[in-house]
């Protein structure tokens, strides 16, 4: 190889050279200068006839500047080989073009010429012989081997290679520009140590000159020994590191300005698609994706051990070790809540951190954008954050295994995904619930667990290692440290106590702690204020490393320090992770799904994958046109009904407490006044209670009829448990509108005061009402008597029974009290002291020993039956009686006032049924219709609800199915997208 001097005659060779050790590649003979050429070929048959004046003494020529040239070996039969030629092309000239002679002649010059002009380059070469012993043998094996001719011919053209370097005058200007912002701090020291001011130095001239390198080169050497004569060796090692350090920063210094560059464009190009989102679709981001995924997955809950082993970076460590402020610099927003000294972070915290325009904040389940550049919005999410928190834990506990689900744009962020647990305590204080230690280790268990997550361990610098609790636990999760980061916090704290800062060297090297891990690095998390922002937070670190003596010393590595460096290498651990893995875990996905098919095909060919909520809904819309029903009732249906209920409600109270005590007045005007009070108190306390309870029942048993009359053939009895339940919870909720008492007290006794009956057919009615309620009465009374004194004497033979003494006595009683009444047929409904010790003795004499109260007891359903009858017999000839009361039954024995009372009765049942119809219709069914849409809706709303009323195989595998499908699809459009951005 040729060692350029500075004398060097040829432009186009000095072009050739390169900025330290000379020509680097072999070029053509042709392209190069013709004294180069004849260095290279002193045999070489072409000669230049302008080639410049001979000077031995321009180069100095070295034994290491060119392997010396070894003769070559004489061709067989050269000159007469070339004479033949010449002289056989003449001969073929000759003949065709009869010009042989003048051939030979020019033959004979050309080669006295080329003579000539070998000798003279021959004698221009300086004699080698000597020097050939430098040159190992296999050297020149070499060069008998390999044919210099085919090479040459094999090299590009020089043209070509020109297009392939690179433009150097704009790598001059970049130099130049550099060297502007590094001139002000960069020593000598750091040019002997770097060599960057030599190249920014040559950096002016395009064609970087050999010999201006060499001189600076030489000159770093000379300058080298003098600093070594005034100085030691350490000082020098000390000084170079120092300015070396100095060196990086100012580099990060330029970094991070060029980054901040870049992130306001990045910032301008996402505003402008952000113009056309209405316009177009939006495409949703990769780590958006992939985040809908860990949130379907964070949901499902497999039977077929399909496990989530998705990666996300979990962030563990001891409490109030500065895992919050780890991750709040990292998504560069104060977000979470924070105290000192207690527990915050009582529940996983999962954040979805990804690049965009706006630094905002959204939850999962929420529309609203917190911007994290207002103070008002950070303080307003950091409250809903501790808010949901305190939230999903349940009573009792003091953390909650519930994930919280955040996600943070803005940019410039690293896209990843977070999820921060609460942090490791060794002992339960007062307040907490007995189990949150354990609690908290299950948590933490359950998501260091997965083989895919990326555990960053984060340990607090400021205290004693041999108190850290988490780096024993990740060491049980991730015993070779495959997975995780660990992540020194406080460490200007730990500089500042510790006597001895080697042992944070140790730490950061990972020969302190048990474990093991991918990387180590040291932050600086602010000095503890929690009214810090990112910013002062971020310079503090700065200022902290730059003139701390651990990366002074070589303690630390440059790469090893500032939340910035770990962002990155933790960015990057997370994707490497989800491309190894992602595409793993949607084949188990897929095998599940197919599994979980199977199954449904071979139970439920018939029906329709539903699953809970799409048959919630499907119940939901059966239960509302049930209730529709309801308003297609018949008034006429409706008002049969309650008027039936009515009676049935106050019967009892109507013959026990108002006809029976009027009826005993054997005064017509007593009768009438008896009846009028009674009634009156009546419907002043208790009627329209009453109405409003039988109406109120009557809506219930039509709801609940019409929602058994719908089963069907297509009635699902999945459905059952909640029709109960909702109709149970829609009565609950239902009240009847008081307001509608008062109206309805008013109209019943206005019913109740009319005594005038217009017509014969009424008359009837009242009649037929009468003896239909008196015969139901008798017969009541007649049941209760026979069974006071057992079967008669028919009975007895028919069925083989026989009377106890008890009713041998009651009927020996009744016996001897129907002896009294025919005796006494118009006798008062009580007996007489005298009369009850009559028959006493009367009983005693037949050897009968009989109590008085018993004797009562008898009479009185002895005394209502023959009542009852006489009643009848008297309804029997009222039916006669409508002409005489017509004449208010004037000259005339028969006076039927009680049928005047029944037909009142009768009146005030058709009037209130009529009236509660129309409440019925008009505001209650609707009041009924909204309580059920009411109760739906809530119990749509409560997922717990839905699960205890929607049960069944059918239905989990229905959920199953759904969730894995779902997580294919969200797994493969994430594929593919990943695959896109490759």
């Amino acid at each position: 190889m040729l060692r350029a001097g500075s004398a060097v005659a040829c432009v186009a060779c000095r072009n050739l050279l390169p900025s330290r050790m000379g020509v680097r590649f072999r070029l053509p003979l042709q392209k190069l200068h013709p004294f180069s050429r004849a260095i290279h070929h002193r045999y070489s048959s072409n000669s230049n006839p302008q080639r410049p004046p001979h000077c031995t003494s321009a180069r100095h020529y070295t034994s290491l500047s060119r392997l010396p040239m070894r003769p070559p070996k004489s061709r067989s039969g050269g000159h007469g080989y070339q004479q033949q030629r010449s002289f056989w092309v003449a001969r073929l000239a000759a003949r065709l073009l009869k010009l042989r002679y003048i051939l030979l002649g020019s033959a004979v010059g050309g080669g006295y010429t080329a003579k000539k002009t070998y000798d003279e380059w021959k004698d221009m070469l300086p004699d080698f012989s000597e020097y050939t012993w430098i040159v190992p043998d296999f050297v020149w094996e070499m060069a008998e081997n390999i044919d210099l001719d085919k090479l040459a011919a094999a090299l590009p053209e020089m043209e070509e290679i020109a297009k392939l370097l690179p433009d150097m005058e704009k790598i001059g200007e970049n130099f130049t520009f550099l060297k502007s912002l590094l001139s002000s701090g960069v020593g000598s020291e750091v040019i002997g140590a770097s060599g960057l001011h030599l190249l920014l130095d040559t950096s002016g001239d395009p064609t970087l000159k050999a010999t201006e390198i060499h001189s600076a080169t030489a000159a770093v050497p000379e300058s080298g020994d003098k600093q070594f004569k005034k100085t030691s060796d350490k000082e020098k090692v000390d000084q170079l590191q120092e300015e070396l350090l100095r060196t990086q920063l100012k580099y990060q210094r330029m970094l991070e300005r060029l980054e901040k560059e870049n992130k306001e464009l990045r910032k301008v190009v996402l505003q402008k698609d952000d113009k056309g989102i209405h316009q177009r679709k939006v495409k949703k981001s990769l780590i958006d994706l992939y985040s809908e995924v860990l949130d379907i997955l964070s949901d499902y809950d497999s039977n077929y051990n399909t496990q989530d082993h998705l990666p996300r970076v979990v962030v563990v460590g001891d409490q109030s070790a500065g895992k919050t402020s780890v991750l709040e610099m990292i998504a560069q927003a104060r977000i979470f809540p924070r105290g000192s000294g207690e527990m915050m972070t009582r529940s996983p915290v999962k954040v979805t951190l990804s690049e965009g325009p706006h630094h905002v904040a959204m939850f999962k389940d929420s529309s609203r954008e917190f911007d994290l550049g207002k103070e008002d919005d950070l303080a307003a999410l950091r409250r809903e954050i501790e808010l949901r928190m305190r939230k999903s834990v349940k009573e009792g506990q003091t953390v909650s295994p519930e994930t919280i689900s955040l996600s943070v744009k803005g940019p410039g962020i690293q896209r990843m995904v977070l999820v921060d647990l609460p942090g490791v305590i060794s002992t339960v204080t007062a307040g907490m619930a007995s189990d949150t230690k354990e609690t908290i280790f299950s948590i933490s268990k359950a998501y260091m667990q997965n083989p895919n997550a990326i555990i960053l361990c984060i340990q607090d610098g400021s205290v004693d290692a041999e108190r850290s609790i988490v780096t024993d636990l990740v060491s049980q999760m991730d015993p070779q440290g495959k997975r995780t980061i660990f992540v020194l916090t406080k460490v200007d704290l730990a500089e500042k106590n510790l006597a001895s800062p080697s042992r944070i060297q140790q730490i950061i090297e990972g020969k302190l702690f048990p474990m093991k891990a991918l990387g180590y690095f040291a932050v600086v998390t602010g000095k503890g204020s929690s009214s810090e922002s990112i910013d002062s937070i971020k310079d503090y670190e700065e200022d902290f490393f730059q003139s701390s003596r651990l990366l002074r010393e070589g303690m630390l590595k440059a790469h090893q320090v500032t939340t910035k460096n770990l962002s990155l290498a933790v960015s990057d651990c997370f994707w490497k992770m989800v491309r190894e893995s992602v595409e793993q875990q949607a084949d188990a996905f897929k095998a599940s799904r197919f599994n979980l098919e199977t199954e449904w095909k071979n139970n439920y060919p018939r029906l329709r994958e539903l699953d809970r909520n799409e048959l919630y809904e499907k119940a939901k819309n059966e239960i509302l046109d049930e209730v529709i029903s309801l308003s297609q009732v018949t008034p006429k249906h409706w008002e049969s009904i309650l008027q039936k209920k009515l009676w049935e409600r106050v019967s009892t109270h109507v013959i026990e407490n108002i006809y029976l005590p009027a009826a005993q007045t054997m005064d017509s005007g007593t009768f009438n006044t008896t009846v009028d009070i009674k009634l009156k108190q009546w419907t002043d306390k208790q009627l329209p209670h009453k109405a409003l309870e039988v109406a109120w029942e009557t809506l219930q048993e039509e709801f609940a009829r019409f929602m058994a009359e719908y089963k069907g053939k297509d009635q699902d009895d999945i459905f059952d448990k909640l029709k109960e339940a909702v109709k149970e919870e829609s009565i609950k909720r239902h009240k009847w509108n008081e307001r509608a008492m008062d109206s309805l007290r008013v109209i019943q006794h206005n019913a109740l005061e009319d005594r005038s009956i217009t017509d014969k057919p009424q008359w009837d009615a009242a009649i037929q009402f009468m003896e239909e309620t008196l015969q139901s009465r008798l017969k009541d009374t007649e049941s209760v008597i026979s069974d006071m004194v057992g079967p008669d004497w028919k009975q007895r033979w028919m069925n083989w029974t026989n009377r106890t003494s008890e009713q041998h006595v009651r009927n020996e009683t009744k016996n001897e009290l129907e002896r009294l009444l025919k005796l006494h047929e118009d006798h008062t409904a009580y007996l007489a002291n005298d009369e009850v010790t009559t028959v006493r003795k009367n009983l005693e004499a037949r050897g009968v020993d009989v109590d008085p109260v018993l004797i009562k007891d008898t009479w009185h359903q002895l005394y209502r039956r023959h009542f009852l009858q006489k009643a009848l017999f008297h309804c029997n000839l009222c039916r006669r009686g409508f002409y005489y009361y017509q004449r208010h039954f004037v000259d005339s024995e028969l006076e039927c006032n009680d049928v005047v009372l029944f037909w009142r009765i009768q009146r005030m049942l058709g009037i209130t049924a009529n009236t509660l119809r129309q409440q019925l219709t008009n505001t209650e069914v609707r009041r009924l219709e909204k309580n059920v849409k009411e109760v739906l809706e809530d119990f749509g709303e409560d997922t717990e609800k839905k699960v205890q009323l929607i049960t069944g195989r059918r239905v989990q595998l229905a959920e199953d199915l759904k969730k894995v499908r779902e997580i294919q699809e969200k797994l493969e459009a994430f594929i593919e997208a990943l695959h896109k951005e490759k």
